[in-house]
């Protein structure tokens, strides 16, 4: 392979992979994809995240383009979430990636138990 082909995981690289593809965002960004949601209907669609997970996760995104975050006048003010253009490009690299874990889930659970048991044996945790 040509090194101008090559991927290159420099360090802001791996600080956005981290932050859009966390489980906390991966939840969100496929509720909005759906639909706006309101902070609420989030924490009910994801119940075991955590608000101040939530909120860091929701921050986290709209600093990064993926969301945006809309301040709605009725009373009492209310804040809805949607996905940006941006935030749905992510939808089919997400999807891939899905589908890779989903094909080979049985070759990973296979290396998962050989592995487990090889430690056993060896004594170690």
């Amino acid at each position: 392979m040509d090194t101008d082909d090559e991927f290159r995981i420099d360090a802001p690289h791996r600080e956005l992979l981290d932050q859009i593809l966390d489980k906390w965002s991966l939840s969100v960004l496929n509720e909005l994809c759906e639909r706006p949601c309101r902070f609420n209907e989030l924490r009910r669609a994801i119940p075991q995240v955590t608000q101040k997970s939530l909120t860091a996760t929701l921050r986290r995104l709209e600093r990064n383009g993926v969301i945006e975050r809309e301040v709605v006048s009725t009373r009492p003010v209310a804040v809805r979430y949607r996905i940006t253009p941006l935030g749905k490009t992510l939808r089919h690299p997400v999807d891939v990636l899905l589908a890779w874990a989903s094909q080979n889930m049985p070759a990973i659970e296979h290396a998962r138990k050989g592995f487990d048991v090889q430690q056993e044996g060896a004594g170690l945790p």
